[in-house]
């Protein structure tokens, strides 16, 4: 990944089924400046039994009485359907992205061109899957999930044993829970994951608003990956605790804010601020009338605005030595 933030606009199934939908999410992304739009690729008969409960935030934003099955069945894109996105993306100068959630969705991805591969967190320990991924020694985004240290470290390790090189992984910082409370999200794990594994770290954020994201690029996340729709109202599993337009608009604004003020590290007088130093600054200054031969003291010396003389930092030095000339009162000395 390179050094400017790589921004995730993560449509996932919120285009509801609707290919019509969905290319309107791309429209939006490409709008907001992101880099990529992500959907989800998966086929509800491999991933899910059919008995399988919903989350309980499922329940509460979609029919309770559905199963997980059913619901994502309704939400399943066709072969066609991904056809159809990738050109709109084309068409809109911004990246397709999907999430594979098992090894024929990933099959199906790379058949059709994807470059990137991104696990999602709860594949994290799907031992095949990640052996399968490890295989294709393509630069991989990992979530992470519901998952410790010590998984992440087992995933790199299967990924690694498979052919892939660490350097082409980035793990995502994530807390799964849809939207995350704020005492949950412990963004300082960016750091521990990035001194303990050596990768490239980013957030996948599933809080409301849009800080956390900002924070966690002054944290030195190299990806960020949100949730948008076009409207937290419409029916799904996903839309309320994803941005809508002019909020996704607004995070990739202030992300790109963030990256330019952050800058190199060494302290300098910025370009903008060496002008305001004489200004702001202040000179070593007679207090009242000092005549030559006199000498410089406590007494009748003071340290003033600007700063276009001799620096107070300089005082001791000055003091104790013997006027070479009158001066007025407020006159720079210049000995």
């Amino acid at each position: 990944m390179a050094n400017r933030t790589i921004i995730i606009a993560e449509a996932g199934v919120n285009h509801n089924g609707d290919l019509a939908l969905a290319k309107k999410l791309i429209e939006v992304a490409a709008g907001a400046g992101a880099d990529y739009v992500k959907f989800q690729t998966f086929s509800a008969d491999r991933i899910v039994s059919q008995s399988a409960s919903k989350a309980e935030y499922q329940k509460q934003t979609t029919d309770a009485s559905e199963t997980q099955y059913e619901m994502l069945k309704r939400l399943e894109l066709s072969s066609h359907m991904h056809l159809e996105l990738i050109k709109h993306c084309e068409e809109q100068s911004i990246k397709f992205l999907s999430t594979g959630f098992d090894i024929e969705s990933v099959e199906l991805l790379v058949d059709l061109g994807i470059d990137l591969i991104k696990i999602p967190s709860g594949e994290i320990t799907n031992l095949p899957y990640l052996r399968f991924i490890g295989s294709l020694a393509l630069p991989v985004i990992l979530s992470s999930g519901m998952s410790t240290m010590d998984e992440i470290g087992d995933a790199l390790a299967i990924l690694e044993g498979a052919g892939l090189d660490r350097s082409r992984v980035t793990v995502l910082h994530c807390t799964t829970e849809y939207p995350t409370p704020m005492v949950e999200v412990n963004l300082r794990a960016i750091t521990s994951i990035r001194n303990t594994f050596g990768v490239v770290v980013g957030y996948s954020d599933h809080t409301v608003g849009i800080e956390v994201s900002i924070a966690a690029v002054a944290l030195g996340a190299s990806v960020i990956e949100k949730h948008f729709t076009l409207d937290r109202a419409l029916p799904g599993p996903d839309h309320k605790a994803s941005l809508e337009p002019n909020e996704l608009i607004a995070m990739v604004k202030a992300i790109r804010n963030i990256e330019d003020s952050l800058g190199s590290g060494i302290k300098l007088p910025a370009l903008s601020e060496i002008k305001n130093m004489q200004i702001a600054r202040k000179s070593i200054i007679a207090k009242q009338q000092i005549r030559k031969g006199e000498v410089l003291s406590t007494s009748n010396l003071i340290v003033k605005r600007p700063g276009a003389g001799i620096s107070p930092m300089h005082w001791d030095l000055l003091v104790g030595q013997i006027a070479n000339r009158d001066y007025l009162p407020d006159e720079m000395i210049d000995q």
